[in-house]
């Protein structure tokens, strides 16, 4: 489904050497892109085809061009010529049988071989090996290209004595491979038959021979591919046009096509372009000559292009060797045409196919029906063929414009798009446009609006001289940018196609001074359009403005080269509509408003999912058949080189959860278009012309969120079925408790129970945006959805997402939809998919349902209802038959459980003694039994207290087994004695599991001392020991014998103050209390005891034990500053030269992003974490592969070493740190430390407190900056010799600290 569009056309007039003189002959030298024509004149013409490049060859019309005299015999003329690449030269062919090599270069012309009867054809092969020759006596010559004859072989086969007929020149065209050439030769029996011979390479034998046929004149050609050979059939005896019918190899006819023409009209050149895709023919017809242009797609050909010249320019054409549409023409007055041409998509913006084939435009909505080519909804018919066309399609007006190549405007006002469905299988012939102004050529044009068009015309060249009204007669010459206006006599009938009445009026009119690459029309600016000039630079164009010759360019939108393919949409930045100008050259690159998005890109095209012409999405289909759809969000914000990874071959490991890609299965296919809003399509066509419809998960999920936002729930829903995505989506896009608040719309949106039914069934605790679809990006929710969801989602953080769901949709069910036995059902599948189910109140509904049954109601409500049997075994479907029958026992109704069971397929063996042994039992003992087989431990404490004193023992064992139940125990028995048992047994419980403190707790609630003793003694709780021995009235020598027992228990335990306490309280041994005060370095106690007792030994001993101890901090703390700056020290070190090797791993960074997807993952892996000294390999993936066990090992080696810094070792780096970290005074540290100062002072040992201070001070202070230090350098990849150093940390810490709470242990009296 694409067009043939000419988007630029260059003209060149060679100044031939008289006015006689006219052009003969063309060839081609693929090398040096020069052309080579041969006059009448015998002269020699080279144009360089850098002329047509240059940015000033469209104003050419004229150039000096080198020329060559060919000197030959009087009345001896060339009749062929052609380049041969190997000589570098041309071989020329002469009336006289004179075979010539001119060197161009040096001017220099030899003669090379003489021919009997004159030269008629010459032919290289493709690979430039051979040459073949066709002479005027009917001979084929094949020769090498040092002139050597390979054979020779009669053109005919003809009698001894039949004259050859040297009027009719047989062409020779060579296989694309050149093992086979063919040529035409007539029968002698008629003149109007030839048949079609094909000839092998080597041998010169006839390989095969086609029927006799009407052929027209010399027309052959071998498509390069070599599947079919191309020939012309005149028809004029059936009463026919002339046909292009198509051989193969072995001279059999494989199909035909007529050309639609006038039987009058003949066939000059068939000649196939060198991809084999394009057929251009040159028509003679009565008033002028057509140049056409065939595509062939679905086993149709289509008349993709159509130039009309004058007769008396007698045009020629040749394809470009090597550009497949870049077609070359020239006429016989010396003028050169080049045409470059490009294939754009029929389908439009609206998605609507209008494909073009001769003065036929075949009409497809896609929208409406997905119909492959060559099949359509209606067709128009014009006066011509069509060349190029616009469509208008913006609030329901659709508006249709073509060129014709008569040079006529067609109009067309098509009725809105959604009553088209009435056209079908019509054809409506569409009158040509009035103009009271020449049109001239268009080259481009498109809407501005519903009445306006904005066409780029040249005027005065060969195929421009052929419209009905010459714009040569007004002087206009060269290319104008020209406005119209549109207007029409005929009234519009809604619901029909406007066909006649046209007139077009020519509103503004200016002059180019630069060759126009394509326009494109703004959408967020009415009546602009964007010009694009040769190079890529932007021009804008306001309606009757034009583009002043002193326009500022908008270098920011322009493009680094020409685009041909150019289009402009409307986006959303930030809630302003702008202009997004995209374009893509020939060589695959796709430029974004000046910047470079894609360098390998084939074609794309544009998505918006809302349908309203903002774009929302760039689909781009790659070289490597990739189909990228890109947000445009992310272009905005400059993401999308990483986010897609600059659409490159993503590896398969990654394939499966990214979004952004699909693989297209079928190489070569291109986008023709998609289809908008909900439909959310992208429609493909492979090279065997199918069409085939994707819809990527990228668009679905955004045209499903988008349909969640603006609250269309039923679209979502089918949508989400359509395209088998999880229904999560509509519960997780803005987050379920959203969902909550519109449940009971979504149900009566919905209306449909098997759909409320599907999504119930498939509710689940995961949030699915989160996890399988934690890829996608999904649209913003409303701005009260999300300030509803910030407020409420605290309150409903803990609550069961799938409980919640259902119970407002089973809320929902009960309100708006009327009662009926499909929405009992619906109702139960809520319950049943509850987490955790809801089956006791399914069966309760159950059970009203059966209870209705068995009174025999015949009340209009039972109607409404499912039987019992029916709901039963639905609920039995959904849940597992084990729980439902549980829950019937819950219930405690044996009835209901014996239905369950049954209906289940159990075995009555099974159940049905146990249901009568409980149906035999008191109801309390029955229901005690049924809670404990369900587990249900306080019903079943709850009733078995309930069945009375008979079963105290059973409530106590269940307790015992249950210890959670204690509280409800103490709760439900009031007997003073029995909760003592109660709570006596919990207390057991307790000290079984080693909660000594709740144990003692509850033993004192029922009195058990002894117990409470025991567990305050285990806990190391003395004070509460000697209390509770106190309430046991112990005797006094029993309370020092226990007081000596726990100041041995609480020294063992590393508790010297509290046995201090012990002892000096209980015991009163002050000697021993001295001694465990000064173990515990609580010197200001050791301190206040002696001075309280007046003992002076004891203040000497305090005294003594307390300057002992500041000697040694003194000692330690000197020994830990010279560690901390030792560490430190070894820390900048080991920083250092991990930072270089960083910088090296950088450096090399490249060559490791040039390997492929695995292989860089892998070495990632390898390289990501290491420090300067790293042990990794690259045998790390085989490393990782070993036993769970072997890991473990490491795992616990690694603990026991983590305290040991080893140099070298990869984690040296980190140990060090933490080193440092763990070397801080420990607040227990720093008390003892405070309490020693004070002792000190009171004790009249100033200097030797203030040098202990001091040291602590600098210890500290030394820590806490090479910490800080450290920190600072490893956040940042540099390091300053200057900055990073302990003397300026330290000085900077040292003002920080003043009042830090880190330093509260400091006496103030000495200075810092």
């Amino acid at each position: 489904m694409n067009n043939l569009k000419l988007y630029s056309e260059l003209v060149l007039n060679i100044e031939l050497q008289s006015k006689e003189e006219t052009i003969l002959f063309s060839a081609y030298d693929m090398e040096r892109s020069r052309l080579f024509f041969a006059s009448s004149g015998n002269f020699i013409y080279t144009a360089p085809l850098s002329f047509f490049q240059n940015e000033e060859a469209w104003k050419i019309t004229s150039s000096h061009v080198e020329v060559d005299h060919i000197d030959l015999e009087h009345g001896d003329f060339i009749t062929s010529f052609d380049y041969l690449m190997e000589k570098e030269a041309l071989i020329v062919g002469t009336s006289d049988g004179h075979l010539l090599l001119h060197t161009v270069d040096s001017h220099f012309t030899e003669v090379v071989g003489q021919v009997e009867g004159g030269v008629k054809r010459i032919s290289p092969s493709p690979d430039g090996d051979l040459l073949g020759i066709i002479t005027g006596l009917g001979q084929i010559l094949v020769m090498t290209h040092d002139w050597d004859l390979l054979y020779e072989t009669a053109l005919e086969d003809r009698s001894d004595g039949v004259d050859v007929n040297q009027n009719f020149e047989s062409p020779i065209s060579w296989r694309g491979d050149g093992k086979y050439f063919v040529t035409l030769s007539q029968e002698l029996s008629s003149s109007l038959l030839k048949r079609l011979k094909v000839w092998e390479r080597d041998s010169g034998i006839l390989h095969a021979v086609s029927e006799s046929k009407p052929f027209m004149g010399s027309v052959l050609d071998w498509m390069p591919s070599g599947a079919k050979i191309a020939a012309a059939y005149g028809r004029k005896a059936e009463n026919k046009c002339p046909s292009i019918a198509f051989f193969e190899r072995n001279g059999l006819q494989r199909s035909l096509f007529s050309i639609n023409e006038h039987m009058d009209a003949t066939i000059e050149v068939l000649k196939w372009n060198c991809s084999s895709d394009l057929l251009a023919g040159l028509v003679r017809l009565e008033n002028f000559d057509c140049l056409k242009i065939w595509s062939f797609s679905n086993n149709h050909w289509y008349l993709k292009h159509e130039i009309r010249y004058s007769r008396q320019d007698g045009v020629k054409f040749l394809w470009d060797p090597m550009k497949p549409l870049q077609l070359i023409c020239w006429t016989l007055g010396g003028q050169i045409m080049m045409y470059n041409f490009i294939w754009n998509t029929a389908v439009m913006e609206n998605s609507t196919a209008l494909v073009i084939d001769d003065s036929k435009i075949f009409v497809t909505p896609l929208s409406l029906s997905l119909m492959p080519p060559p099949m359509y909804l209606f067709s128009l018919k014009f006066p011509s063929a069509v060349r190029d066309m616009a469509l208008y399609s913006r609030n329901s007006k659709n508006c249709l414009a073509a060129f014709l190549s008569d040079g006529c405007l067609g109009i067309v006002e098509l009725p809105p798009l959604d009553t088209w469905e009435e056209l079908e299988s019509k054809e409506f012939s569409v009158e040509a446009s009035v103009s009271d102004f020449p049109l001239g050529s268009f080259l481009h044009f498109k809407w501005l609006d519903s009445h306006t068009i904005l066409a780029v015309s040249y005027h005065g060249f060969s195929d421009s001289n052929v419209s009905r009204a010459s714009s040569s007669e007004d002087g206009l010459l060269g290319f104008y940018l020209q406005e119209f206006e549109l207007a029409c006599s005929e009234d519009h009938v809604p619901g029909s196609v406007t066909c006649s009445g046209w007139h077009a009026k020519v509103s503004y009119q200016n002059s180019l001074e630069n060759l126009v690459i394509g326009i494109a029309p703004n959408p967020a600016k009415q009546g602009a359009a964007f010009v694009q000039f040769y190079g890529g630079k932007i021009s804008e164009y306001v309606s009757k403005f034009g583009i002043s010759r002193g326009a500022v360019k908008h270098d920011d939108w322009s493009f680094s080269s020409a685009c041909p393919w150019m289009s402009v949409v409307q986006v959303g930045d930030h809630g302003l509509l702008k202009p997004l100008l995209i374009g893509l050259d020939d060589i695959g690159m796709l430029h974004v408003s000046g910047k470079i998005l894609c360098n390998n890109c084939s074609n794309f095209s544009f998505y918006s999912n809302l349908a309203d012409q903002v774009i929302t999405h760039l689909i781009v289909a790659t070289k490597q058949d990739f189909l990228f759809i890109v947000d445009i969000n992310d272009i905005l914000c400059g993401e999308s080189e990483i986010k897609y990874e600059n659409f490159v071959h993503v590896s398969k490991r990654k394939e499966e959860d990214n979004m952004n890609f699909v693989n297209m299965w079928e190489r070569g296919a291109k986008i023709v278009g998609v289809l908008h809003g909900d439909e959310a399509a992208v429609m493909l066509q492979t090279t065997r012309g199918n069409l085939e419809c994707i819809y990527p998960r990228k668009l679905v999920l955004t045209s499903i969120c988008n349909a969640l936002v603006q609250r269309r729930f039923r679209d979502a829903l089918l949508l989400l079925r359509r395209h088998r995505i999880d229904f999560n989506v509509i519960v997780d896009h803005c987050g379920w408790q959203v969902f909550l608040q519109s449940a009971s719309e979504f149900v009566s949106q919905v209306n449909s129970l098997n759909y409320i039914t599907e999504f119930v069934c498939a509710i689940k605790n995961e949030n699915i945006m989160e996890t399988l679809y934690k890829t996608f990006s999904p649209l913003p929710c409303p701005k009260e959805t999300k300030d509803f969801q910030a407020r409420d989602s605290i309150s409903s953080n803990d609550t069961n997402k799938v409980t919640s769901i259902l119970a407002s949709i089973r809320k929902a069910l009960e309100e708006q939809l009327p009662e009926s036995p499909a929405r009992e059902l619906c109702i139960l599948t809520t319950l049943a998919r509850s987490d955790p189910p809801g089956l006791e109140e399914a069966l309760e509904r159950i059970k009203v349902i059966r209870e209705m049954e068995l009174l025999g109601s015949k009340d209009v409500r039972r109607m409404s209802f499912p039987s019992a049997e029916e709901a039963l075994k639905h609920l039995l479907w959904l849940s597992d038959t084990e729980a439902v029958f549980e829950a019937a026992l819950g219930l405690y109704d044996l009835n209901l459980a014996a239905i369950v069971a049954l209906n289940s397929q159990r075995d009555p063996k099974e159940f049905l003694p146990f249901l009568q042994e409980l149906e035999r039992m008191p109801v309390d003992l029955m229901c005690y039994n049924i809670d404990l087989r369900l587990h249900r431990f306080e019903k079943a404490l709850k009733h078995i207290v309930s069945a009375g004193d008979a079963y105290y023992s059973d409530c106590m064992n269940l307790m015992k087994k249950n210890p959670q139940l204690f509280p409800l125990g103490l709760q439900l028995i009031n007997d003073p004695l029995r909760r003592r048992q109660v709570l006596e047994a919990w207390g057991d419980h307790l000290s079984e599991e080693k909660s000594f403190e709740d144990a003692a707790t509850t033993y004192m609630c029922c009195s058990s001392f002894e117990k409470a003793l025991k567990s305050y003694r285990a806990c190391g709780n003395w004070s509460g020991v000697l209390t509770v021995a106190g309430l046991l009235k112990l005797g006094k020598e029993e309370i020092i014998q226990l007081a000596h027992e726990l100041c041995e228990e609480l020294q063992a335990l590393g508790k010297p103050g509290e046995a201090a306490k012990i002892a000096l309280e209980y015991i009163g041994d002050v000697n021993s209390g001295m001694s465990l005060f000064i173990s515990a370095r609580d010197w200001e106690e050791a301190l206040r005891v002696a001075l309280m007792h007046n003992r002076q030994d004891l203040i000497i001993e305090v005294k003594n034990a307390s300057l002992e101890c500041a000697n040694l901090l003194i000692g330690e703390y000197l020994e830990g500053l010279e560690k901390v700056g030792k560490y430190l020290v070894r820390y900048l070190a080991v920083r250092q030269r991990r930072l270089l090797l960083v910088a090296k791993l950088q450096s090399e960074e490249q060559s490791i992003n040039d390997l492929d997807d695995d292989a860089a993952s892998e070495a990632s892996s390898n390289f990501s974490g290491m420090s300067a000294y790293t042990t990794g390999t690259k045998n790390s993936s085989v490393t990782s592969m070993r036993s769970s066990a072997a890991s473990k090992a490491r795992e616990t080696r690694r603990q026991r070493k983590r305290g040991k810094i080893r140099p070298g070792s990869a984690g040296e780096e980190m140990a060090l740190v933490e080193h440092l970290k763990g070397m801080s005074p420990t607040a227990g540290a720093k008390r003892e430390l405070k309490s020693l100062l004070l002792c000190l002072v009171m004790l009249g040992e100033v200097e030797i407190a203030r040098k202990l201070q001091r040291a602590g001070e600098s210890f500290q202070l030394s820590q806490t900056a090479a910490v800080r230090l450290a920190e600072d350098t490893m956040a940042n990849d540099l390091m300053d010799e200057q900055t990073h150093t302990l003397e300026h940390y330290t000085n900077k810490m040292r003002i920080e600290v003043q009042n830090s709470e880190d330093f509260f242990w400091r006496c103030k009296v000495f200075p810092f």
